[in-house]
């Protein structure tokens, strides 16, 4: 199939996220797709306005690291002049700690994973391993990006997100509140959510730790009917 649609990757960051292993997952379903993929392991690219105008979906999986202000300012004129935007996780909601006008792009921040009690333990990734629901909001129902998919339960990393109200969120997860933390309600945080930007479109899924997370078939669902949707 082709589209004439161009997809830019970029990735990097911690390697915790698996971010060459994670984006080649889903490369395939976009060549599937029509898109023509070009793949970035920096940020670089994002400081190119001419070749920016040319794309329609912007993939990202690069957690922390940081932005230079050209690249940040060349990735929200792409979107504001409709780009699309999507990705999952650290990826996209853990990127650019050192840019505030880049968490006010994407919407929500992550905060922390509540894991394991402290003297569990081990130094391993599976401290922050927690059993939670990803919880569908009524408008899930009906929107193109989860239409007909339920309530699911992972293991994994649950984030803790700090976001605003411009976003559209479509699920949710809710930190329950263990004896030795020091929160003493429920916290509910966005796990899936939309924003408009300009006359782009962002999409965001907070499951994707890792590979075998992103396989979830609901999980994959979600990103993969995501990034189409964000597209141009």
């Amino acid at each position: 199939m082709t589209t004439g649609k161009n997809a830019l990757v970029v990735r990097g960051g911690w390697d915790g996220h698996q971010p060459v292993e994670a984006t080649e997952l889903f490369i395939p379903y976009l060549r599937e797709n029509g898109y023509e993929v070009r793949i970035e392991e920096n940020t670089a690219v994002y400081a190119d306005p001419e070749y920016m105008a040319s794309v329609d979906l912007i993939v990202q999986c690069n957690t922390m690291t940081t932005i230079e202000r050209e690249e940040f300012n060349g990735l929200r004129t792409a979107i504001e002049n409709g780009t699309g935007m999507a990705g999952w996780h650290g990826g996209i909601a853990d990127s650019y700690r050192n840019n505030s006008d880049y968490l006010h792009l994407i919407g929500g921040q992550f905060a922390c994973h509540p894991g394991h009690h402290p003297d569990e333990a081990t130094g391993e990734q599976s401290d922050n391993y927690v059993p939670y629901t990803v919880t569908m909001n009524a408008a899930a129902a009906t929107h193109p990006i989860t239409e007909g998919i339920g309530d699911f339960d992972l293991v994994t990393e649950q984030y803790w997100v700090l976001s605003d109200d411009y976003i559209d969120v479509l699920a949710t997860t809710t930190q329950k509140v263990r004896e030795w933390d020091p929160w003493t309600r429920e916290v509910t945080s966005p796990a899936i959510w939309t924003r408009q930007w300009g006359k782009g479109r962002i999409f965001v899924s907070t499951p994707g730790h890792r590979v075998e997370i992103l396989e979830d078939p609901n999980v994959k669902t979600i990103i993969e009917r995501g990034m189409l949707w964000a597209s141009r």
